[in-house]
C-alpha cells in the first residue's frame, strides 16, 4: 500500500509541476505576468544568445521526442514502475521547459508591430485561442492519461494497466493534430513579432512538423487503422487531407506523445 501511495503522490507532483510550467509558458511567450519572458531585455552578445537559445530548444526537442519513442519507454519500465513512466516523461518535459525559461537569451529587434487596435485584438485573440485549443485537445482525448494521472490512480486502486482504445474525439475529426494547431496559434499570433519571437516560432514549427512524422509512424505501427484515418483527415489545416485531396473527415486517433 505504501508503494501505491508514493506512486500516486509522485504522479500528482509531476502533474502540479506541469501545470505551473504550462501557466508560466503562457506568460513567457505572451510577455506578461512573469519575471522573465521571451522578449525581456537582451544580455550578452547576439551570437552567444543565438547559440544558447538553439541549444535550449534542441534539449527540449530531443527530450520530448526520444522519451516518447516506444523503444525508450520499454527501456524505462525495466528500471521504473510502468505506472510512473508517463509521469516521469511529463516531469522531464517540464524540467526541459523550465531550463529554457531560466536560461533564455532574447535576441532583440522587431519584425512587425501591429498598431491597429482591431489587429492587436485579433492577434491576442488568436494567441488565447491557441492555448485554449491546446487544453481542449488534451481533454478531447484523455487529459489525465496524457499527463500520467490516470496511470498512477489505477495503480493506487490496484487496477491493472490498460491502454486507451482507438477513438474519434470531435476535434480529431477536423484535423489529426489539434494540439499542435493550438501550439502554432500560440507561437505565431502576436501583435509584436520580435527577432527573438520569430526565431522561437520558426524552430518550434520545424520541430512540430518533424515530431508529427515520428508520432504518426509509431501510431500506424501500434494501430493499423490509423493509416486509413491519416488518409481521410487533414494533418493541421481543415479541408486538406493528409495526401492533399479533400475527403470526408472520418477516423480515429489516440493520445499523442
Amino acid at each position: 500500500m505504501t508503494n501505491r501511495v508514493l506512486t500516486f503522490l509522485y504522479g500528482a507532483m509531476c502533474y502540479v509541476i506541469f501545470l505551473a510550467t504550462f501557466l508560466y509558458a503562457v506568460g513567457f511567450i505572451g510577455n506578461f505576468a512573469v519575471p522573465k519572458s521571451m522578449d525581456s531585455a537582451s544580455t550578452g552578445s547576439l551570437q552567444s544568445a543565438f547559440l544558447i537559445d538553439l541549444g535550449l530548444l534542441a534539449i527540449f526537442a530531443l527530450q520530448h521526442s526520444v522519451m516518447a519513442r516506444p523503444v525508450f519507454k520499454r527501456a524505462v519500465i525495466r528500471i521504473l514502475p510502468a505506472a510512473i513512466e508517463r509521469s516521469t516523461y511529463v516531469l522531464a518535459s517540464s524540467a526541459a521547459l523550465l531550463l529554457l525559461f531560466w536560461q533564455w537569451r532574447p535576441l532583440g529587434g522587431n519584425i512587425w508591430n501591429v498598431q491597429s487596435v482591431v489587429g492587436r485584438l485579433v492577434l491576442y485573440g488568436g494567441f488565447g485561442a491557441g492555448w485554449l485549443l491546446v487544453l481542449l485537445a488534451t481533454f478531447a482525448i484523455s487529459h489525465f492519461d496524457l499527463f500520467g494521472l490516470r496511470q498512477v490512480w489505477r495503480h493506487f486502486l490496484g487496477q491493472p494497466e490498460s491502454s486507451l482504445r482507438f477513438s474519434t474525439p470531435f476535434l480529431y475529426r477536423i484535423v489529426r493534430h489539434p494540439l499542435y494547431v493550438g501550439w502554432l496559434l500560440a507561437f505565431w499570433c502576436t501583435p509584436t513579432m520580435t527577432v527573438t519571437h520569430l526565431f522561437f516560432a520558426v524552430i518550434t514549427t520545424a520541430y512540430i512538423l518533424i515530431a508529427i512524422q515520428l508520432e504518426e509512424h509509431d501510431l500506424m505501427k501500434a494501430h493499423p487503422e490509423y493509416a486509413r484515418y491519416r488518409e481521410q483527415v487533414p494533418m493541421l489545416v481543415p479541408g486538406m487531407s493528409g495526401r492533399g485531396v479533400s475527403r470526408p473527415a472520418a477516423g480515429s486517433t489516440v493520445s499523442p506523445d
